[in-house]
């Protein structure tokens, strides 16, 4: 029969203790990872609509002088100056998304990772729905 010292007690009890911390700390992960693809799912679909804005934008810029003759108070310059702005902040939400997607680890175990990444994802969500608005105030005199 084989002795049991205290010092094989105390290894036996850390290597448990470290099986569930490790088990608890996966279990968070993966709770966080779930988050993160939620908000990723909820503004994933507004890049379709970022991309159509997009067009119509290219055709009021490329149309101005029309917009011109049957709105003769249009200032076209500050037209052109918000158009192109607005279609900066389409560009810009969607290649964050891009880059964020690429880049993300679904399946990393890291807790403070998946922190992050909430937190990343959560501050484009908070800018997807701001350029959304940008683009819906702007954009609704010109929808047919």
């Amino acid at each position: 029969m084989k002795k049991f010292t205290l010092g094989t007690l105390t290894f036996g009890v850390f290597l448990a203790s470290a099986c569930q911390n490790t088990t608890g700390q996966n279990e968070e992960a993966e709770k966080l990872a779930k988050q993160a693809i939620e908000i990723h799912d909820e503004i994933m679909p507004q890049v379709s609509n970022f991309n159509k804005h997009e067009i119509l934008i290219d055709s009021l810029l490329q149309n101005l002088s029309v917009l011109k003759t049957v709105d003769a108070n249009l200032d076209t310059v500050e037209a052109r100056e918000k158009f192109h702005t607005l279609k900066t902040n389409l560009e810009s939400a969607t290649d964050k998304m891009m880059v964020w997607m690429k880049e993300y680890a679904a399946d990393s175990t890291d807790v403070n990772y998946q922190k992050t990444e909430v937190e990343r994802i959560s501050d484009l969500k908070t800018e997807f729905e701001q350029v959304k608005y940008e683009a819906e105030s702007l954009l609704v005199s010109f929808k047919k």
